[in-house]
This record gives structure tokens, sequence and C-alpha cells, in this order.
């Protein structure tokens, strides 16, 4: 690994692409079937969408399912990242809308955020609470920086110029800002507002898998003076262009992938787990086997 996380590339993957706001299907599938997943924690938000392009596979969530039906908030995120991790996912990409906290990040932009500031409230945030598990991950870097890089170089490919690097504040929703809290997100130095991304990318961390986020600005939260505060309607129309953009760089970022098991990730469990192996029963061991079955067999 060099000093910008890059990993030896392998030549067969299976990548987890879960899309948000505007982007609900992936075009260009070789094989594709749709599967149903039943999980411990209930209902992912739709059928994941499983399909080859060239040597990869991909599996498709649309994480507020086809139609737009799930709100952030009520978003099934603990089924979500653990379909994708039962059908063989390697590591994830989400694709996001998000607001602009800053000047020089303009509606159109794609930024590959590195961090996170969690504003949630009532999102279940880890896969061990009912099973009576106590894990504790690693998260100070929750953005795999392989992953990220790959993104950059794919995003460059197709000729986008993404902002590389960021903060990603986590909102509850499904309201947007105030201009009080859109101002105090600002003086922490956040560049970009969303409302899925946690817990989403702490379950990925739990589940071993490598994650990075493609943000997409459709506006400028409420804060801009000069500037409309944001509406429906114009995050609609700036997501309409930038869809088709993240779709092409899905398609370029394929052959640039990293390999997944040299990623900090891939071993976030290892040494997490607190709960005596004896504590753990069969049930939950089976119930849990595609998170825990490398270090506790059922």
């Amino acid at each position: 690994m060099d000093g910008r996380g890059e990993y030896s590339e392998i030549m067969t993957q299976t990548l987890g692409i879960i899309g948000g706001s505007g982007l609900y299907a992936l075009e260009g599938l070789e094989a594709v079937e749709e599967v149903q997943v039943e999980t411990p924690f209930g209902e992912p938000s739709d059928a994941v969408l499983r399909g080859r392009l060239g040597e990869t596979t991909l599996l498709f969530l649309p994480r507020h399912g086809r139609g737009h039906r799930v709100a952030p908030h009520r978003i099934n995120y603990r089924a979500n990242v653990f379909a994708l991790k039962a059908l063989g996912a390697q590591q994830v990409v989400s694709v996001s809308a998000v607001g602009s906290l800053r000047e020089e990040l303009h509606p159109g932009d794609f930024v590959l955020v590195d961090q996170f500031i969690d504003r949630t409230r009532s999102r279940a945030s880890t896969f061990f609470d009912d099973f009576g598990i106590v894990a504790h991950v690693g998260f100070g870097h929750p953005v795999d920086a392989a992953l990220q890089g790959a993104l950059a170089q794919a995003a460059r490919g197709v000729g986008l110029e993404p902002k590389l690097g960021g903060t990603y504040v986590c909102m509850e929703g499904p309201q947007f800002s105030t201009l009080a809290e859109s101002q105090l997100y600002r003086s922490w130095g956040a560049h970009v507002i969303g409302m899925t991304n946690l817990p989403e990318a702490k379950l990925a961390r739990e589940a071993e898998l490598p994650y990075a986020t493609v943000a997409m600005v459709t506006d400028y939260d409420c804060w801009h003076q000069s500037e409309e505060a944001v509406t429906v309607e114009a995050v609609i129309a700036v997501l309409q262009a930038n869809v088709e953009h993240a779709r092409k760089l899905i398609g370029a970022l394929l052959p640039r992938l990293p390999n997944p098991a040299q990623s900090p990730a891939s071993s976030a469990l290892k040494d997490a787990i607190l709960t005596a192996p004896d504590s753990i029963d069969a049930d939950t061991r089976k119930a849990l086997a595609p998170l825990l079955g490398r270090y506790l067999p059922a």
C-alpha cells in the first residue's frame, strides 16, 4: 500500500452500489436478476439488482426504493447493508445527493468525502444490539482511501473534476435545515450535508466492507445569501444531469477497483468483539453468519 492508500488489484470482484435520490437503476448490466433478500433486520429498501459488467458483479440497491418510497429516517440501513454483504459484496460505493456548505462547491459538482459528522437521532447504528453482542469497530477513517482514490481516477476519466476530501454532515431529515443549523455546520468546517450516509457507513464498517461516497451537489442548503433556499424542484433538476455522470463514473471505476482484502476495513471486527464467544449462541451465529462467520463459526 502506498501513501495514497491504493492497494493491488484483483481480477474479479463483487461491488455493492447504493443508489441515492435519482439513481434507481443501472443500465448495461448483463445476466441481470432481481434478488429478494431476507435479513434478521427485516426487508431492505428494495430487491437487489444483480448483474455483471465485464469481470465485475454488481449488486445495486436503491436506498429509497424504486419510486422513492422510503424517507431517509425510515430507511432500513441494517437490512440494506446486510443484504449486500450476504450476497457477496466486497466493498460498497454510496451515490448520494447533498447540499453544499461551501461557496466553492457548486450545484452539479461531485465531492468524494472522507469524513462524517453524525447529526441523526433515531437510527439503529449497529448490527449487534438485538443479539446481546458488544463490538467496537474503529471508525476514525470511515472512507476507504484506496476506493476513494479509484473513484477520483474514474471521475477524471469521464471528464469530471471531483473535490477530493471533505466532511459530510448527516442530518436526520426529512425536513431541510434551518438557517441557524446550516450556519452552524459551516462554522464547523463541514463541506456538504445529506440525510443518508449514516449509519450506512458505520454499518459497512461493521460488515467489514470498504466504503466510499460519491456526493453529488444539488443545492446550497439554505445558508447562501444570493441563492434561493433549497427546494425539491431545484434538487431534481440538478439530479437529472448528475445521475448520468454517476452512471458513467461507475463504469469507469470497475477496471480500477482496488483489492478489498488489503483494506483495513476488511478486518474491522477481528479485535472488536468484546462479548465472550461462549456467550454467543448457535442461533445468533447462524443469523449473523455473513458478519461473524470468519470469527465465530455456526
